[in-house]
C-alpha cells in the first residue's frame, strides 16, 4: 500500500514510518520541519540527539534496503498539498503534522492562535485535496483523548447513542476538552466528520492516549533512526519527564494532588495501532473512531512506579497545578476497536521503564534543567486591567 505520513519527522511519525516502510508498505513522508523549530523558539533539545531528515531516510534505506520518499512543505500551502497527493498518489495517508503540546498553545494569545490556524486550517486543506483528488484515500488522523475531558460518566468510542425525550440518535461523543491544543483537536473531528457525511470521505480518527518510550525495533537498529524524547515542561510526556527526573536526581513534579488519570500507551504500540488501521480501512462515508490506549494511570500512580523501579532514591515533589482540571475525577474508557483488529499490547512494566532510565543515563549531560518546570500557566496567557 502507499502511504504518507504527514508529520513524518516528528517523536511519533518518523518511527510509524520507518514501521509501516518496514512491514512492506512504500511510504513517503511528508514535514515542514516546525518541531525542530519549537525547539529553538523554547531554547531545549531532544535528550537524544536526532539527525536530519535526509540521513534518516538514508540510513534507513542502507539497513533495511527500503526507501522513503521526502516532500518538504507545509499543509497550510494548499497548492503543494495538491501537488503532492497528485504525484504519490497516497492509498492511505497518516496525518501528525499538528502543534501537538497543550502547554504550547496556552502560553499566549500568539500560540493559541497559531496552534488553532495550524491545526485546523492544514487539516482543511487536507479535506479538500482528498475530495477533490481521490476520495477513496483512507485518511488516519491522530487525535488526542484530551479531546473527551473527564466527564463522570464512560467514555466511548467516539459515538455514543442518546435517548431524549423518547427518541433516539446516534452522535459524535461530546467533547469537553482542556486546552486550546485539544480545542484545535475536537474542530479537526468534527470538520472531518461532516466531509465523510457530504463528500464520502473515508477517515479513522485516533483519539491517542498519552505516549511513552522512545525505542521501536525500527529505530534501535541503527542511532542514526533515534526518534526524538521530549523531557521539558511544555512537549515531554509525564513519564517521559518522570523517568528523566528520577536519573537526575530531581524531585518528580507531581501537578496538584496527582489524582489526575491519563491513558496511555507503548511507542511500540503506537506504530502497530496505525498500521492496524492503515490494513483495515474504513468504508466510503465513515467516520471511524478508536481510542488508542491500552492501560491508565493516575499521575500520582506513575510517580510511584517510577519511584518502586528506580534503583536509587527518587522524591516526589507536589507543585500548583499550573492547569485548569480536576483534581479527581472519574475515567473509565472504552478501547477495544484496535485490540479487535488484532493488537497485543505492551503494558507498562518495569523492563520498560528500566529500558528508559538506561537511554536517559546516556545522554543525561543534555538536559536543560530549568525546562524541566512548568513556566505555561492556563491563566497566565490573559491579560486582565
Amino acid at each position: 500500500m502507499r502511504v504518507l505520513v504527514l508529520g513524518g519527522d516528528g517523536y511519533l511519525g518518523w518511527p510509524t514510518a520507518l514501521h509501516l516502510s518496514d512491514c512492506g508498505h512504500q511510504t513517503a513522508v511528508l514535514d515542514n520541519f516546525a518541531r525542530r523549530g519549537y525547539d529553538e523558539e523554547l531554547g531545549v533539545q531532544s535528550l537524544v540527539p536526532i539527525e536530519d531528515l535526509d540521513t534518516r531516510i538514508a540510513a534507513w534505506h542502507e539497513v533495511s534496503g527500503q526507501r522513503i520518499t521526502a516532500y518538504t512543505g507545509d499543509l497550510l500551502d494548499a497548492d503543494f498539498v495538491y501537488r503532492v497527493l497528485a504525484e504519490f498518489k497516497p492509498e492511505a495517508i497518516v496525518h501528525f503534522a499538528e502543534q501537538r503540546a497543550a502547554p504550547y498553545s496556552m502560553i499566549d494569545r500568539q500560540h493559541a492562535v497559531y496552534t488553532q490556524h495550524n491545526n485546523v486550517i492544514g487539516t482543511l486543506n487536507l479535506m479538500y485535496a482528498v475530495a477533490e483528488l481521490d476520495p477513496s484515500i483512507h485518511l488516519v488522523k491522530l487525535g488526542t483523548m484530551g479531546e473527551y475531558g473527564t466527564p463522570n460518566i464512560d467514555i466511548e468510542e467516539g459515538w455514543l447513542e442518546v435517548e431524549h425525550n423518547g427518541r433516539k440518535d446516534r452522535m459524535l461523543y461530546p467533547k469537553k476538552p482542556g486546552s486550546f491544543y485539544h480545542l484545535s483537536k475536537v474542530h479537526d473531528s468534527h470538520n472531518l466528520e461532516f466531509g465523510c457525511r457530504i463528500w464520502g470521505l473515508r477517515v479513522t480518527d485516533l483519539n491517542q492516549g498519552i505516549v511513552y518510550g522512545q525505542q521501536t525495533p525500527q529505530t534501535a537498529q541503527d542511532v542514526r533512526l533515534a526518534t526524538r524524547l521530549d523531557y521539558d515542561a511544555v512537549f515531554g510526556t509525564v513519564l517521559n519527564r518522570f523517568v528523566i527526573q528520577a536519573v537526575l536526581g530531581e524531585p518528580l513534579t507531581v501537578y496538584g494532588t496527582g489524582g489526575q488519570t491519563r491513558g496511555l500507551l507503548d511507542i511500540r504500540d503506537t506504530v502497530e495501532c496505525i498500521r492496524l488501521a492503515v490494513e483495515h480501512p474504513a468504508e466510503a462515508g465513515e467516520f471511524r473512531v478508536f481510542n488508542q490506549m491500552t492501560e491508565s494511570y493516575s499521575v500520582g500512580q506513575i510517580a510511584q512506579l517510577v519511584s518502586e523501579c528506580f534503583p536509587g532514591p527518587v522524591q516526589v515533589e507536589h507543585l500548583e497545578n499550573p492547569r485548569v482540571e480536576q483534581p479527581e475525577h472519574y475515567y473509565n474508557v472504552k478501547h477495544t476497536g484496535l485490540v479487535g483488529l488484532g493488537l497485543q499490547p505492551h503494558l507498562l512494566s518495569e523492563t520498560l521503564i528500566e529500558s528508559l532510565f538506561d537511554i536517559v543515563a546516556a545522554n543525561k549531560d543534555r538536559v536543560d534543567l530549568n525546562a524541566l518546570l512548568p513556566t505555561v500557566r492556563w491563566k497566565g496567557g490573559v491579560k486582565t486591567s
